[in-house]
């Protein structure tokens, strides 16, 4: 395809949109995408029917509780070739030359990256109808729980996006965002080593003590607000390190 018609195509569809399938053929035509889904079903699924029968109780809570730990490891890993393939293999350049906004690119490959995190977490919904099968669970916690799901899934993997922004590096991409995912999904649990004036902030910025929230299906706007606010502020970031590379 000329540069003209790439133009001309990109011109008459919106930058990101280009962009978005780009990026899903990319995701969905390597192996990445399939391995790490079936990796995060092994490790999700080991961890609600590790206790499953033991406890012999039909519910999806230690799932839940366990799932930001297992998000800061699988969606960086996803994510962490967004833009580090690009520099690494020297496509990043040919990008930046693209008729489209770095926003666009941003946006596109943001969601890209959203939706293959949302399909890896598509199948756990087999967990809901074995739960169903076996017991009668409550259904509210659990429909809260993967609401706040998708939320996490959001904000970390606009923190997988960022990392990847930084380096060309796939390895350190995974590593960082892993670092800050980890972080936030933990923090939370060491609350109570801390001083007492320090308790309500580690609170606030625990991605962990708002998923938990939502998940017992109590749908606080606080909860909502940080989730947004957390996703705004590593896209925006990500956005500057782009146009920065740009302007270097």
């Amino acid at each position: 395809m000329s540069s003209t018609d790439t133009t001309v195509k990109t011109n008459s569809t919106r930058g990101w949109q280009v962009i978005l399938k780009r990026e899903l053929a990319a995701y969905f035509s390597s192996p990445i995408a399939y391995i790490v889904g079936c990796f995060f079903l092994l490790f999700s699924g080991f961890t609600l029917f590790s206790t499953f029968f033991a406890i012999r109780r039909a519910e999806l809570r230690n799932f839940f509780q366990m799932l930001p730990v297992i998000f800061s490891l699988f969606i960086p890993a996803l994510s962490m070739r967004a833009f580090s393939e690009e520099k690494r293999s020297g496509s990043f350049e040919t990008l930046l030359t693209l008729p489209v906004s770095v926003t666009d690119i941003v946006c596109g490959k943001y969601l890209a990256t959203l939706a293959a995190s949302l399909l890896m977490l598509l199948p756990t919904l087999f967990y809901m109808l074995t739960c169903s099968i076996f017991g009668s669970p409550d259904m509210g916690p659990i429909i809260g729980g993967y609401i706040g799901s998708i939320f996490l899934c959001a904000a970390f993997t606009a923190i997988g996006m960022y990392a990847s922004s930084m380096t060309k590096n796939q390895i350190i991409a995974f590593f960082v965002a892993f670092a800050i995912c980890i972080v936030l999904s933990v923090i939370n649990n060491f609350a109570v080593l801390l001083p007492g004036s320090l308790v309500g902030f580690v609170s606030f910025i625990s991605a962990s003590s708002h998923f938990e929230s939502i998940a017992r299906g109590i749908v606080d706007t606080r909860d909502i607000l940080y989730f947004i606010s957390l996703t705004a502020v590593f896209l925006v970031l990500t956005v500057r390190s782009i146009e920065n590379a740009r302007r270097g």
